[in-house]
């Protein structure tokens, strides 16, 4: 699907944690207490799950996962920790009971048809009411958030070492053929081949230096998919080949490098850059929000919440602002706080700062 935006992307509609990956682990990597109550991570190894902020000892990458919600965590077997207290988080969200009774009942009933009446009914809601309630709450449906669910589930089966048939039930998948209908865009790719880490594709990268540190631009045949910022090329590297575990990756020229430079010059204001990229219907519409604010200004997390009309939707607003897959191109160092003090940057908020003076100055 092509979007008619500054920067045309391909979009497809894969689970969220597909790009939650790099921005999460950082905050974990930096113990983040602005990201507690964002999200939870869970480690394979032990069987726990903490906040961000867990001043716990740094797990392996490889053994950790993530989740919108503590009860998911719980639900796919892991136990909260007992140094940051994950349960003891207070809900930010006046309709936090309601939202709750929902996901409960999702999280106990994903092999069954999970439709909005089939939910009011159970809960004695209105669908009407139901749908927006939650929807508000926390910025996808209630079919989203059952889909998204069944496909952490299945992961977490996946990455223990479960076969498909095992991981497939557990989820709450009916059959094989709904499996394999449901993942194929959620994944990417097919169960049996996200459980060997993920094959075929083929990107080619390239590391440059910029006015803001060394730059990393990666892409696929259909356009970029990745743009970061880091201190050194192996570093960059290293982190990217995570992100694709088990693609085709080769280094390469790539054309877009030299109009990303100028637009951090500031001869370019505008990019366009042809992107493939995934993502969930939400994180869609705060991104192409995002491609809307103009060079040289600025909007707060519940300006483009109210903007895209979930005015409920701040954390998940900043959820997607996090897990940006690429730098500039979708401009999320435009979003700041309330008050008009930065707030947080995946790439640094001195790179973000120097970002923003730039583009006040050239405006």
């Amino acid at each position: 699907m092509m979007l008619a935006t500054a920067t045309a992307m391909a979009i497809s509609n894969p689970a969220e944690e597909e790009y939650w990956d790099a921005a999460f682990w950082e905050a974990v990597v930096n113990h983040d207490h602005s990201m507690d109550g964002v999200f939870f991570y869970a480690v394979l190894s032990t069987g726990v799950y903490c906040r961000p902020a867990c001043p716990s000892r740094r797990p392996k990458r490889e053994n950790v996962l993530f989740f919108h919600r503590l009860e998911t965590a719980e639900k796919a077997g892991f136990r909260a920790c007992l140094r940051c207290k994950p349960a003891a988080a207070p809900a930010a969200d006046p309709n936090a009971e309601l939202v709750e009774r929902v996901c409960r009942f999702i999280e106990n009933n994903l092999e069954g048809p999970l439709t909005l009446a089939t939910l009011g009914k159970e809960l004695g809601l209105s669908p009407f009411h139901l749908q927006r309630t939650f929807k508000s709450a926390i910025g996808i449906t209630p079919r989203a958030y059952a889909d998204s669910t069944r496909l952490n589930f299945l992961k977490a089966g996946l990455r223990r070492g479960h076969s498909v048939t095992r991981a497939m039930v557990d989820s709450g998948y009916g059959s094989s053929s709904r499996l394999y209908e449901r993942t194929a865009s959620q994944l990417g790719m097919t169960p049996a081949t996200y459980r060997k880490g993920g094959s075929g594709a083929a990107i080619r990268f390239t590391v440059a230096d910029s006015p803001l540190g060394r730059l990393l631009v990666a892409a696929t045949a259909k356009g970029v998919c990745s743009i970061r910022f880091g201190e050194s090329d192996g570093e960059l590297e290293k982190q990217f080949r995570k992100e694709f575990p088990a693609a085709s990756i080769e280094s390469g020229g790539l054309p877009w490098v030299d109009e990303i430079l100028r637009h951090l010059r500031g001869v370019e204001p505008m990019l366009h850059l042809p992107l493939d990229i995934q993502s969930t219907a939400f994180q869609r519409r705060v991104w192409e929000y995002l491609q809307s604010i103009p060079y040289g200004a600025t909007q707060s997390y519940s300006e483009i919440a109210s903007a895209i009309g979930q005015p409920n939707a701040t954390r998940a607003v900043a959820r997607a602002c996090a897990t940006n897959p690429v730098a500039l191109a979708i401009p999320c160092h435009r979003v700041v706080r309330q008050d008009g003090s930065p707030g947080g940057y995946r790439w640094g908020l001195e790179r973000k700062k120097a970002l923003l003076a730039k583009e006040s100055e050239m405006r």
